[in-house]
Parts: C-alpha cells; sequence; structure tokens
C-alpha cells in the first residue's frame, strides 16, 4: 500500500478559510474506504469567478458551478520506485458552497463532504450523465448512489465546525 497524496490550495489573492486544513485529510479518509491507493490529487478551493472560467474554457459553459472535475490518468515513477497515478485535479467553489447548503437545507459541512466526494468519485471514472443531485430526489445512477452512499458513511465527520 502507498497511500495517496492529496495536494489542496487556495485560488491564488484568496485567503483560505479556517476549515481548510480539514479537506485534505478527508478526502484522504473516502480514498481510502474506495479502496483507491497510490494516487495524486489537487483540490482547489476557489471563487464563482474563476470556476466560471474553468467551466467556460474546458467546458464552454459560461456560468459558476459547484465543482469541477478534471483526470488525468497519467502514471510516473517516483525517486523511491513508488508508481504513482495522477488522477487528476477538483475545483471547488467557496462561493457556490453556502448556496447550495442552503438550498439543499444542510450544513455548510456536509455540502462540502458532498463536493469533495463528487469530485473523488469523477477522478475514478464515475459519471452520472444528465442525472444530477436534486432536493428531495433519490439517486438512480451508480455514481450518485455510491456519492449517497458515502455521505451516509461519512456523516460523523466534520470538515467545517
Amino acid at each position: 500500500m502507498t497511500g495517496n497524496q492529496i495536494f489542496v490550495s487556495m485560488e491564488d489573492g484568496k485567503e483560505a478559510p479556517v476549515w481548510f486544513g480539514g479537506i485534505e485529510p478527508f478526502a484522504a479518509k473516502v480514498m481510502q474506504k474506495c479502496g483507491w491507493d497510490g494516487q495524486e490529487i489537487s483540490i482547489l478551493l476557489c471563487s464563482d469567478e474563476y470556476i466560471q472560467y474553468l467551466n467556460k474554457t474546458f467546458r464552454n459553459i459560461d456560468s459558476p458551478t459547484d465543482v469541477l472535475s478534471f483526470e488525468n490518468g497519467e502514471r510516473y515513477t517516483d525517486e523511491s520506485g513508488a508508481v504513482w497515478l495522477q488522477a487528476g485535479d477538483i475545483a471547488i467553489s467557496v462561493d457556490t458552497l453556502p448556496k447550495n447548503a442552503e438550498y439543499f437545507e444542510v450544513p455548510q459541512d456536509e455540502e462540502l463532504k458532498r463536493l469533495i466526494i463528487h469530485g473523488l468519485l469523477h477522478l475514478n471514472g464515475y459519471d452520472h450523465g444528465e442525472e444530477h443531485v436534486e432536493k428531495n430526489v433519490e439517486p438512480k445512477c451508480e455514481m450518485l448512489v455510491l456519492q449517497k452512499k458515502l455521505m451516509e458513511y461519512f456523516s460523523g465527520e466534520c470538515i467545517i465546525k
């Protein structure tokens, strides 16, 4: 078992929220629970403005969103001989986070966990097609059903205190 490498950063010029340090340990627990090992990922916290730029540049959608995942899939060997999978990058809008929490009528902590899990699932080959998480609607596709199960499993974890 190699473990995983998780790099968390803030958009340039933005101040990190007080709960910033809880993101990496939570993502590590999710990855371990899913059996994902030897992965390198990055998580960027950013503004609506920046995630809109990413959405427009890479998806041709000129609007902000809550989370974006960019799969990489390349492997490399480090100096010690360990082989790593560059799973990819996740961007999460800290501006949309409270809006989503209000819409879903959940604490911001729960919404942040959902966004992290959602991004990680995308980096590991899951896709939800046209189905999206909706308030009071049970998910049907494999990805969103797994996301719900992971949310239930990690309900006792807390990032935003």
